[in-house]
């Protein structure tokens, strides 16, 4: 699905991008020239056609070479979703050819409101004072975005009105009182324009209003959000059972029939991803879908031991050739990624209480 030379300039770029020792303005354009981000964009909208499934599967591959730019893939592409199901038409056409092109960066900042969704926590924006009917002034904080490129960038978020519903907006980095934090200082995924956002006395139009209704619109949006974000659980599981299988040579053969079982893991879980989303399942049944996500972050956690078991202690020293220690490192992002796993594990308690009741 991805080219071939898109494929070999991640595999060469792949620990550059995790450092961040890399011009992190590249990746965006690149990506965009493999025209990854027109799939699943209906054909009459600028894109190539195909289904949420599509693009799934497109992060997927990229992420087997390179999480930094699956994590960047996917809030680009998620940005690009809620464009397509939100009900304004004007700022979809307005945005779409500058985001499938990559000269303009999409940022999903909805992770505060998925869990807002779930009841975990408050949302972060909030309409200070509405001047009339169609502007208002926001303040707030998204203390993580992930692809707020320099350049220029448009990232979504839920804002709080009162005595209304939250609506779901598009705040562009040109807007004044939109200030973006220097680069958050992870341990990895460094080349990946992660910051935080602080709105201070922003000017909100309707012509940013995705959704003016995002009771409504998230859990419609929530399937996709979670199973593009599944891709890069997918695409890095598969290349830690890759190298390991590459190791299981005779004096590694104890180690056979717990490949074969991270493997079948694996295909299952991708394969009730695409049952469910085939089937629309998780609009009405999202429990299934953090079921999935949590399999899969278990999967990633047992590949990557696998990796490291099979490649014993070869696997232990500095070689930026296999890239192990990378794939260690973006291993221990999957579980943290909102929802993160706790998150996820006590959605699921809630739902099963209320299934008991």
């Amino acid at each position: 699905m991805i080219s071939d030379h898109l494929n070999q300039w991640l595999t060469e770029h792949a620990d550059l991008l995790d450092s961040g020792h890399i011009n992190e303005a590249e990746l965006l354009p690149k990506l965009a020239a493999d025209e990854v981000f027109k799939i699943g964009v209906p054909t009459s909208l600028g894109g190539v056609g195909g289904e949420v499934a599509d693009s799934v599967e497109a992060i997927a591959q990229v992420a087997s070479q390179s999480l930094t730019a699956a994590f960047v893939f996917w809030g680009h592409r998620a940005f690009i979703e809620y464009l397509l199901q939100g009900d304004n038409p004007e700022l979809r056409e307005r945005l779409l050819p500058s985001l499938l092109s990559g000269e303009l960066a999409g940022a999903t900042g909805l992770s505060n409101a998925m869990k807002y969704l779930a009841g975990i926590e408050s949302l972060g924006i909030a309409v200070r004072k509405p001047i009339d009917d169609s502007k208002r002034l926001l303040d707030g904080v998204l203390p993580w975005a992930t692809n707020l490129r320099k350049e220029g960038f448009v990232v979504a978020a839920a804002v709080e009105v009162e005595n209304e519903q939250p609506l779901i907006a598009a705040l562009p980095s040109h807007l004044a009182g939109i200030n973006r934090s220097d680069d958050l200082d992870l341990i990895a995924l460094r080349a990946s324009n992660t910051a935080s956002i602080k709105v201070e006395n922003a000017s909100l139009t309707d012509e940013w209003v995705i959704s003016h209704s995002a009771n409504n619109f998230l859990p419609q949006v929530r399937p996709a959000f979670l199973a593009m974000q599944c891709g890069m659980s997918i695409g890095l599981a598969r290349r830690c059972l890759v190298a390991a299988k590459q190791q299981l040579g005779p004096t590694r053969s104890a180690l056979r029939d717990d490949y074969e079982g991270v493997d079948r893991h694996l295909s299952h879980a991708g394969k009730q991803l695409q049952k469910g989303l085939s089937k629309q399942r998780f609009i009405k049944h999202p429990a299934e879908l953090f079921a999935i996500r949590l399999t899969l972050a278990e999967v990633v956690a047992n590949a990557a031991q696998l990796e490291l078991q099979a490649s014993g202690g070869k696997a232990y020293v500095h070689n930026a050739a296999n890239g192990f220690a990378r794939r260690w490192g973006e291993a221990a992002f999957i579980p943290i990624i909102t929802p993160s796993v706790v998150q996820l594990k006590a959605e699921l308690l809630r739902h099963q209480e209320v299934l008991f009741i």
